[in-house]
């Protein structure tokens, strides 16, 4: 079977020629049964699915997780249950949340199959049948009409008046006008290709007939379920930093439990304590509640943005929106309002608003009020009153109608006696009404159709001559602006023609103006995009529409200034990768481009070390979300295919929803960060406090189950209510996190060495003061200061700038109740009996109690002296 890539540029018999059928019968029964086993059904074929245990398990492959399955078998070995328990509920948990997040993620392919056509009308061995559309092969002749999916891709062989929406397909906004006419460019974008026809796309009016020319995963939409199933989904920074930093973690708390069991053997402590002390560290050190708090964090801030519109379908997509640093952005339907209107009007040889057709007794305003309203096949509901037909055509019927030119109330006073159909070789429709005792005819379509019949101008005086020039040369200013022009015309006649046809009607006419439609930019859309600005990300528009109408918007929302090119996806096709890559951060705007293409945009900024996001709502954006960092997908007028592709969702399809969450990410990372370093910071002080008390001649200053009770209770509430942190100051001036960047850069790592320093030495010096003092409550005084410097440094250090004084103690109300609880927890560990019994724990006086609670405040004291310094540019200046 012949296979071309170029059937738009055949004549409609050499393509029936080359696929061996006949232009008037179609295939016979028996030729399309061979073919169809030859090359299978017209279907969208999907890959073996994962399993969902096979999901699940892979839950458990990754190294953190691996790490915390270790620490719970040894936490079981020393008897210690409920932290086994704990930590086994964490991973299960967490295991859980990830099978469900990637099990949806799978089903991209399955929504893209619910776009083909379940039947199609076919011609066979000359009869007209009806048969399931996986059955068409190639070579069938296919019978369209108003409403139909397209079945397959076609050549069309016959248009009338036909009209296809391929927005899902291509990204252009406007409904694309067929015509069975041979090409000539054989490198025109799909949206270029008015002779062809695509699987999945959506006929408007008119009827038409295609030959089929590839079915199945041959088919424009079969293509980019191919990327789809081919695309790897990237991990997110997040997963990133996270997994670097356990392997890290754990190669360093084995060599410091093997520095600490050998240091306690040399001073001659009992094997069995060293060996329990050395596990029950090695236990402590590994924050079991990191992705408990990440999960807590993550789940909190899908929360948070579902109630502003933004849908969150993995967890990992909430924090890694504040690491982009590019946002590449469909145009149709996410930075426009996917819907044509009336924007301008030239009359009388100057630009007019469209409030001008408000000026009811200027004679022009009226006249072209009643064209717009009468000439068009528009129809309202009679219950809600939304306007149905051609998309452009309702944005005149609406822009008449709000200016108070009722179309019913008009149509009784001048009623439609004759008509001539709008086609693609006269690009031009008209309609005659009888008004009074004589008839007019108002006429509209392409300036190059209408100008050219137009002998005169209606102005606001009268009738002048037409200086054609100028209103051509207008139309194409228009056009290249981005604007879909059409010419308004009429002509009054003393009486009905016997035969209204284009000659009768089209001639002598007299121009009213041109009309310039363009589908506008979302209200929205210029803040958001001058937010993203501010924040750091730059904002590119990707588009399948025409250059001029996506310079246009461009420059209308701030993305792109009147110089920056734009770059099509025929010039990007013949751009070498090298040359490419030099490019990239430059460009602001590409047009006409295929999926494969746009993918080609992301790898090549991901390429350049950049993070990408990519939004859009059409099948041809589902690649390039999943190829993205992070993919967003449109909700209203999204296709399920994008959806399902995304990491996220935008109900509301507002581009501006995303500096919402882009601010939410930046917050939720910071917080993670906050539990990081306080939990490091904590682990550290327990193991200077150890590793150091033998060297100052002090015996060990804690059991085992005191690690382990410090580890459960300061690292809990504590930790946990640190996830619901409030935003830092002037978070979205912020540049965005390098994507490799280390999650301890700007000073973290230097805060958790000499913080747990000096919760190290505290410690000591608490028990120093009392073992010296021969107070039998020394193990107590050391168990509790470290306990307690751990509070005051988690309320120290819910700023990485701030004071406390300056964020307010009440500004997290659940951070400040988990301190004060776990506070509690460690005096009934002291003053109760029975705990007594269990902690190996004595009573403090008053005195003991308050120089436990002074030298755990000298923590606070001393991070707030960081933070000033830090306020003065003195200490890690590499923070923007």
């Amino acid at each position: 079977m012949p296979v071309s890539a170029r059937w738009h540029l055949l004549t409609p018999e050499d393509t029936v020629r080359e696929l061996k059928s006949d232009v008037d019968r179609g295939l016979t029964e028996a030729e399309a049964a061979g073919r169809l086993a030859d090359i299978g059904p017209n279907a969208i074929v999907e890959t073996a699915r994962r399993t969902p245990l096979g999901i699940l398990y892979r839950q458990f492959t990754d190294f953190m997780i691996i790490v915390l399955l270790a620490a719970a078998v040894i936490s079981g070995f020393i008897g210690e249950l409920q932290d086994t328990i704990a930590i086994i509920v964490i991973v299960v948990l967490n295991a859980i949340i990830g099978a469900v997040q990637e099990y949806r993620a799978e089903r991209a392919v399955s929504a893209l199959r619910m776009m083909a056509a379940p039947e199609a009308q076919v011609v066979r061995d000359g009869s007209i049948l009806t048969c399931p559309a996986t059955e068409l092969v190639p070579g069938d002749r296919v019978l369209l009409e108003a409403g139909n999916v397209v079945p397959a891709d076609l050549r069309l062989i016959e248009a009338v008046d036909l009209q296809v929406d391929e927005s899902a397909l291509t990204g252009e906004s406007q409904a694309v006008d067929k015509s069975a006419a041979p090409l000539t460019d054989p490198e025109s974008p799909l949206g270029d290709r008015i002779n062809m026809s695509y699987k999945g796309t959506q006929v408007n009016r008119g009827r038409g007939v295609g030959v089929v020319v590839a079915t199945g995963m041959d088919t424009e939409l079969g293509r980019i379920a191919a990327l789809l199933q081919g695309e790897p989904s990237t991990r997110t920074p997040l997963q990133r930093r996270l997994t670097r930093f356990g392997r890290h973690l754990s190669l360093a708390i084995l060599a410091i439990c093997v520095v600490i069991f050998s240091v306690g053997l040399l001073q001659g402590q009992p094997v069995l304590l060293m060996l329990l002390t050395a596990i029950s560290l090695a236990v402590a050190a590994i924050p079991e509640a990191l992705p408990a708090v990440v999960t807590v964090s993550l789940a909190l801030g899908a929360r948070k943005l579902s109630r502003r519109n933004a849908l969150v379908r993995r967890l990992p997509a909430v924090e890694t929106l504040g690491s982009v640093t590019y946002i590449c952005t469909d145009k149709t339907g996410t930075l426009t309002q996917n819907r044509m209107t009336l924007d301008t009007l030239f009359l009388q040889g100057e630009r007019r608003r469209i409030t001008f057709l408000e000026q009811r007794q200027n004679p022009l305003a009226r006249r072209l009020g009643q064209a717009l309203a009468l000439s068009n096949d528009v129809s309202a509901d009679e219950v809600t009153q939304v306007p149905l037909g051609e998309p452009t055509e309702v944005a005149l019927f609406v822009a008449a109608r709000n200016a108070g030119f009722d179309k019913a109330a008009l149509t009784r006073e001048r009623p439609r006696e004759a008509e001539l159909p709008f086609d693609a070789e006269r690009k031009r429709m008209t309609t005659v009404h009888r008004e009074d005792d004589h008839y007019i005819a108002f006429v509209k379509g392409a300036p190059e159709s209408v100008l050219p019949l137009c002998s005169r101008l209606l102005t606001e005086p009268g009738l002048q001559s037409l200086d054609r020039k100028r209103y051509e040369s207008e139309a194409q200013a228009l056009a290249s602006e981005g604007y879909r022009v059409l010419a308004v015309a009429c002509r009054e006649l003393p009486v009905l023609p016997a035969q209204p046809d284009a000659a009768a009607l089209e001639s002598d006419l007299v121009l009213l103006g041109l009309v310039a439609l363009i589908d506008p930019p979302r209200d929205e859309a210029p803040a958001a995009v001058a937010d993203c600005r501010s924040a750091g990300i730059t904002p590119v528009m990707i588009t399948g529409d025409h250059p001029g109408t996506a310079r246009a918007i461009a420059m209308r929302i701030g993305i792109a200034e009147a110089d920056d090119p734009v770059l099509t996806g025929q010039e990007l096709s013949q751009l070498p990768d090298k040359a490419f890559a030099a490019r990239v951060r430059d460009m602001r705007v590409y047009a006409r481009v295929t999926p494969q293409q746009k993918i080609r945009i992301v790898s090549a900024l991901q390429g350049q070390g950049e993070f990408v996001a990519m939004t859009g709502d059409g099948v041809n954006d589902a690649p390039a979300l999943k190829r993205a960092g992070i993919g967003i997908a449109m909700g209203r007028t999204g296709t399920d295919v994008a959806r399902e592709a995304a990491d996220m969702v935008l109900l509301d399809d507002n581009f501006a929803t995303i500096v919402s969450a882009v601010r939410d990410g930046r917050r939720i990372f910071d917080n993670i960060r906050k539990f990081i370093k306080y939990t490091m910071t904590s682990n550290s002080g327990e193991i200077w406090t150890l590793l150091l008390a033998p060297f100052l001649g002090l015996p060990v200053p804690l059991l085992p189950i005191h690690i382990l009770w410090i580890n459960l209770v300061t690292d809990g509430l504590p930790g946990l209510a640190l996830s619901t942190e409030p935003a830092e100051r002037n978070l979205m001036q912020r540049p965005p996190r390098p994507p490799g960047e280390s999650i301890f850069a700007h000073g973290m790592w230097q805060h958790m060495v000499w913080v747990g320093l000096l919760i190290g030495a505290l410690s000591l010096i608490g028990q120093s003061w009392a073992y010296r003092g021969d107070s039998a409550h020394w193990q107590t005084v050391v168990f509790t200061v470290l306990t307690l410097a751990q509070l005051f440094h988690v309320l120290a250090i819910r700023s990485e700038r701030d004071s406390l004084l300056s964020v307010g103690l009440f500004s997290n109300p659940l951070l400040l109740v988990a301190v004060l609880v776990t506070v509690g927890l460690q005096l009934a560990v002291i003053y109760v009996p029975m705990l007594n019994a269990i902690f190996k724990t004595q009573p403090l006086s008053l005195l003991e109690l308050g120089v436990c609670f002074g030298l755990a405040a000298l923590v606070l004291v001393a991070v707030e002296l960081e933070k000033w310094l830090y306020r003065r540019g003195w200490l890690y200046v590499d923070r923007a």
